[in-house]
């Protein structure tokens, strides 16, 4: 068989074939023909001709309502819940202090770190261990130090913990999705917050004490008290009685405990972390700052601010004498 021009395929004998009446070596081979006929009926949602189940019985698969999948989500019979759960987290090891930084003036404890690690977002959370940034006790007293030593963390990935400590021995700070810098305008995402900690003596009574325990004391296994502040609670409902605290002021607490408060961010603005050469902020709106420090770290501000609904993080006042301040670093 030959092709002329006008592609109609001829005999040897120069005879033309029909186009409708070509040989069996240009037909369908029946092997490719079973196959795609098999595909078209599963895209269909035909069940296959003739199938019987393994029992013998008609197959008769079943498919999911019409409106399945369109008006609600589709959870197939013979799936379950899993019942593997992920392994628990590796306790926080605290890496950066030096050897001759006395344990009064550390100010991140394990038992404090654990409970904003709660709070962090889940790949941190994994992140057992956590490295000191800064240190005023260590690198002096200067907001610029500060930036200095966090250049290298800019553009990363890590969460970083702000803790401060006020005149009064009150520990509260700030947690940061992005390292402190200088910056004309605001930065950070929602997943900011600011917290506050007591620790509740065993000699304390219905008021806790916001000194910590003195540095021979081991609060690696101190009793938690947490409370997740809502803008929207009451003030009664800001702080619940701790089960660990009696009702009678005339009885002390027989165990030491530590009871932490956290700010997550409300929504209301974006303002989040805002930094100068002069200060460093964190939460604002109406005139007020979450939480401020100056450049020398000697005084700091800290008010309810929109950002986070927050209380002041001081039980000195709005204004407060700053006594610590420590940067960590979460991540790889």
């Amino acid at each position: 068989m030959s092709y002329r021009h006008d592609q109609t395929p001829t005999s040897s004998s120069g005879t033309t074939t029909p186009s409708g009446s070509l040989s069996s070596s240009w037909s369908m081979p029946a092997t490719v023909s079973h196959a795609v006929g098999g595909l078209l009926r599963r895209f269909s949602g035909e069940p296959p001709k003739n199938h019987t189940s393994s029992n013998g019985g008609k197959y008769s698969p079943t498919f999911p309502p019409a409106n399945e999948g369109f008006d609600g989500v589709y959870t197939p019979p013979y799936r379950s819940a899993s019942p593997f759960q992920p392994p628990p987290l590796y306790p926080v090891s605290l890496k950066g202090y030096k050897e001759g930084t006395s344990q009064s003036a550390r100010l991140l404890t394990k038992a404090l770190a654990e409970e904003i690690r709660l709070l962090v977002p889940p790949r941190l959370q994994l992140c057992e261990e956590w490295r000191l940034v800064y240190s005023l006790e260590e690198d002096g007293v200067s907001l610029g130090t500060l930036y200095k030593k966090c250049d290298e963390y800019r553009g990363l990935r890590n969460g970083f913990v702000l803790v401060v400590r006020d005149g009064d021995g009150g520990l509260f700070g700030a947690y940061l999705t992005e390292v402190p810098h200088p910056s004309p305008h605001y930065f950070g995402t929602g997943e900011c917050f600011l917290w506050r900690a007591s620790i509740l003596s065993p000699l304390s009574t219905t008021f806790p004490s916001s000194l910590p325990p003195p540095p021979s004391s081991d609060t690696t296994n101190l009793q938690r008290s947490t409370t997740i502040f809502s803008p929207t609670a009451s003030h009664h409902s800001l702080a619940p009685p701790s089960p660990h605290i009696p009702t009678g002021a005339s009885t002390p607490i027989s165990t030491t405990s530590i009871r932490f408060k956290a700010f997550p961010y409300s929504g209301i603005n974006d303002y989040l972390i805002f930094c100068e050469t002069g200060f460093l902020s964190v939460g604002g709106g109406d005139g007020h700052y979450g939480l401020w420090l100056d450049d020398n770290f000697e005084k700091g501000v800290s008010s309810s601010c929109p950002t986070f609904g927050n209380e002041p993080l001081s039980e000195e006042g709005q204004k407060f004498d700053i006594v610590g301040v420590e940067l960590w670093t979460v991540g790889n």
